[in-house]
């Protein structure tokens, strides 16, 4: 079983290594205690973002308890890690801050520690805090941190704001208006930095799944100027391709389902038991010259008993006129940490340009 998360980044040589070097830089620092009080009888039952709270928490107990002190304590200990160092173990450093800082006193010290911060390990959960509690104000100096020199700052700026960030508090407000990230996306939209194009796509692709036709409107007005800005309209639409929206098809010259035939659709047996593989092949004709997109869908059983469409890219490629092509693909049903199959009626339907051509039934057993 690979090793989980929690265990990779938040162990007894972890805390112990961070303790030492508080200590290095906070002589009276009670380390043996600190790591006793972290790994208490609770520590193996705690998720991810437990123990992450849990160093947090007791990085405030055993610094001092004036902010700004503390705060100089940890700067020296960041300043430590060689340059360009960035490592997500670290976000306790940017939670200490949202735990302890958000106090109006302490706000300037906060926004810049978590700019600090964030290039060491991002502030993307922390900053959520601040937002909900004073969204104009932060929204504001996140428009500032999408010019930051630094790409880890400028992906802060995108990363922090997504309605749906997971693992992260939701942005209940964004998900009913998302207006007010649209600014810092217009800043970040053609940034040479993959890292905060990716943040910035998936971004779009939050507010596509509550606000679709902003989005739709978004793509059309970005698509076809810049390179970098194509990848993420193109990222950033995936939800909208996957249901099929037609304006998001035609944006990228894949809307004409009409002129590819698909034939000899067939599945490799009748049923498949969970944990094992479905078979399945197909033939396609194109009858002009086009761009096709091929999915299918798997119709899967839910607990309630009924059906939920998952859909899975298959290519996305230009074809010549009269071209045929033989298509011979495997699914498979084994329980996943993010699906769990359950016996019954399943469909496997194929989509073309976002129409689904052909769908067959089969049994998970």
């Amino acid at each position: 079983m690979p090793e989980l998360m929690k265990d990779k980044y938040y162990n007894y040589h972890s805390i112990y290594e961070l303790a030492l070097r508080i200590k290095a830089v906070y002589h009276s620092f009670q380390d043996s205690d600190f790591v006793n009080d972290i790994m208490d009888e609770t520590w193996d039952v705690l998720e991810l973002k437990g123990r992450m709270r849990q160093i947090a928490i007791n990085l405030g107990r055993y610094l001092p308890t004036d902010y700004e002190s503390a705060l100089g304590i940890i700067d020296q200990v960041v300043a430590g890690y060689p340059e360009g160092f960035h490592d997500n173990a670290l976000i306790y450093f940017p939670d200490f801050v949202e735990v302890y800082g958000r106090d109006e006193c302490h706000w300037n010290l906060s926004i810049a520690a978590l700019e600090r911060y964030t290039q060491y390990s991002t502030a993307e959960f922390a900053v959520r805090s601040f937002i909900i509690d004073h969204e104009e104000r932060m929204m504001a100096q996140m428009y500032v941190w999408a010019k930051h020199k630094n790409e880890h700052v400028r992906r802060l700026a995108s990363e922090g704001c997504r309605p749906a960030l997971p693992w992260g508090q939701a942005l209940t407000r964004f998900k009913k208006d998302p207006s007010p990230i649209l600014g810092i996306l217009e800043q970040l939209k053609a940034d040479p930095s993959l890292y905060v194009r990716k943040s910035v796509a998936n971004n779009l692709n939050d507010i596509s799944k509550t606000h679709p036709d902003l989005v739709v409107k978004t793509a059309m007005d970005w698509y076809g100027k810049n390179e970098y800005t194509d990848w993420i309209v193109k990222h950033g639409c995936r939800t909208l391709l996957k249901k099929g929206n037609r304006d998001v098809l035609g944006i990228f010259g894949i809307a004409d389902a009409g002129s590819v035939d698909v034939y000899d659709f067939t599945l490799g047996s009748a049923s498949v038991p969970i944990g094992k593989d479905m078979i399945f092949s197909f033939k396609i004709r194109v009858k002009k010259a086009t761009k096709v997109r091929l999915e299918y869908g798997v119709y899967y059983v839910k607990a309630n008993g009924g059906q939920n469409r998952k859909v899975f890219q298959i290519s996305e490629a230009s074809f010549m006129a009269n071209q045929e092509k033989t298509y011979i693909k495997t699914h498979s049903f084994a329980d996943l940490s993010t699906r769990k199959h359950y016996p019954g009626t399943h469909s496997l339907a194929l989509i073309v340009n976002g129409t689904e051509q052909g769908k067959l039934d089969f049994e998970v057993l």
